[in-house]
Protein backbone atom coordinates (compact mmCIF):
# COMPACT_ATOMS: atom_id res chain seq x y z
CA UNK A 1 0.00 0.00 0.00
CA UNK A 2 1.33 3.41 -0.92
CA UNK A 3 1.23 5.49 2.25
CA UNK A 4 1.97 8.71 0.38
CA UNK A 5 -1.26 8.28 -1.57
CA UNK A 6 -3.16 7.49 1.64
CA UNK A 7 -1.70 10.56 3.34
CA UNK A 8 -2.71 12.77 0.42
CA UNK A 9 -6.23 11.33 0.52
CA UNK A 10 -6.54 11.99 4.25
CA UNK A 11 -5.23 15.54 3.76
CA UNK A 12 -7.77 16.05 0.99
CA UNK A 13 -10.61 14.85 3.19
CA UNK A 14 -9.42 17.06 6.05
CA UNK A 15 -9.25 20.10 3.79
CA UNK A 16 -12.76 19.47 2.50
CA UNK A 17 -14.22 19.01 5.98
CA UNK A 18 -12.36 22.07 7.26
CA UNK A 19 -13.56 24.20 4.34
CA UNK A 20 -17.15 23.17 4.98
CA UNK A 21 -16.90 23.96 8.69
CA UNK A 22 -15.24 27.32 7.98
CA UNK A 23 -17.99 28.32 5.57
CA UNK A 24 -20.61 27.54 8.22
CA UNK A 25 -19.07 30.44 10.18
CA UNK A 26 -21.14 32.82 8.06
CA UNK A 27 -24.34 31.75 9.83
CA UNK A 28 -23.37 33.18 13.22
CA UNK A 29 -22.71 36.77 12.12
CA UNK A 30 -25.96 36.81 10.15
CA UNK A 31 -28.01 35.79 13.16
CA UNK A 32 -26.09 38.14 15.46
CA UNK A 33 -26.46 41.14 13.17
CA UNK A 34 -30.18 40.46 12.79
CA UNK A 35 -30.59 40.40 16.56
CA UNK A 36 -28.55 43.61 16.92
CA UNK A 37 -30.68 45.46 14.38
CA UNK A 38 -33.88 44.21 16.02
CA UNK A 39 -32.77 45.42 19.44
CA UNK A 40 -31.60 48.74 18.01
CA UNK A 41 -35.00 49.28 16.39
CA UNK A 42 -36.68 48.49 19.70
CA UNK A 43 -34.46 51.01 21.48
CA UNK A 44 -35.16 53.70 18.87
CA UNK A 45 -38.87 52.96 19.14
CA UNK A 46 -38.77 53.50 22.90
CA UNK A 47 -36.58 56.62 22.83
CA UNK A 48 -36.49 58.26 19.39
CA UNK A 49 -34.16 61.04 20.57
CA UNK A 50 -31.22 58.59 20.99
CA UNK A 51 -31.39 57.44 17.37
CA UNK A 52 -27.89 58.69 16.44
CA UNK A 53 -26.12 57.02 19.38
CA UNK A 54 -27.93 53.71 18.94
CA UNK A 55 -27.39 53.65 15.18
CA UNK A 56 -23.65 54.37 15.39
CA UNK A 57 -23.13 51.76 18.11
CA UNK A 58 -25.16 49.21 16.14
CA UNK A 59 -23.17 49.81 12.95
CA UNK A 60 -19.88 49.42 14.79
CA UNK A 61 -21.06 46.16 16.36
CA UNK A 62 -22.29 44.84 13.02
CA UNK A 63 -18.97 45.68 11.37
CA UNK A 64 -17.06 43.82 14.06
CA UNK A 65 -19.41 40.83 13.85
CA UNK A 66 -19.10 40.73 10.07
CA UNK A 67 -15.33 40.22 10.28
CA UNK A 68 -15.97 36.77 11.76
CA UNK A 69 -17.94 35.79 8.68
CA UNK A 70 -15.30 37.23 6.37
CA UNK A 71 -12.50 35.35 8.17
CA UNK A 72 -14.50 32.14 7.92
CA UNK A 73 -15.13 32.72 4.21
CA UNK A 74 -11.47 33.42 3.47
CA UNK A 75 -10.38 30.35 5.47
CA UNK A 76 -12.89 28.16 3.64
CA UNK A 77 -11.81 29.55 0.29
CA UNK A 78 -8.14 28.91 1.01
CA UNK A 79 -8.85 25.36 2.15
CA UNK A 80 -10.98 24.78 -0.95
CA UNK A 81 -8.17 25.99 -3.21
CA UNK A 82 -5.74 23.73 -1.37
CA UNK A 83 -8.12 20.79 -1.91
CA UNK A 84 -8.34 21.43 -5.64
CA UNK A 85 -4.56 21.46 -5.83
CA UNK A 86 -4.49 17.98 -4.27
CA UNK A 87 -7.27 16.76 -6.55
CA UNK A 88 -5.21 17.70 -9.62
CA UNK A 89 -2.16 15.96 -8.17
CA UNK A 90 -3.86 12.70 -7.10
CA UNK A 91 -4.28 11.11 -10.57
CA UNK A 92 -0.53 11.34 -11.11
CA UNK A 93 0.11 9.68 -7.75
CA UNK A 94 -2.39 6.95 -8.51
CA UNK A 95 -0.74 6.21 -11.89
CA UNK A 96 2.74 5.99 -10.37
CA UNK A 97 1.74 4.02 -7.25
CA UNK A 98 2.27 0.29 -7.18
CA UNK A 99 -1.19 -1.16 -6.65
CA UNK A 100 -1.33 -4.84 -7.58
CA UNK A 101 -4.98 -5.11 -6.56
CA UNK A 102 -6.10 -2.66 -9.27
CA UNK A 103 -6.35 -4.17 -12.74
CA UNK A 104 -6.52 -2.21 -15.97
Amino acid sequence: MDFQLLAKGIALAGCAIGAGCALIAGIGPGIGEGNAVAKALEAIGRQPECKGDVTSTMLLGCAIAETTGIYGFVTGLLLYLRCTWYVHELPELIKTAEMPYITD
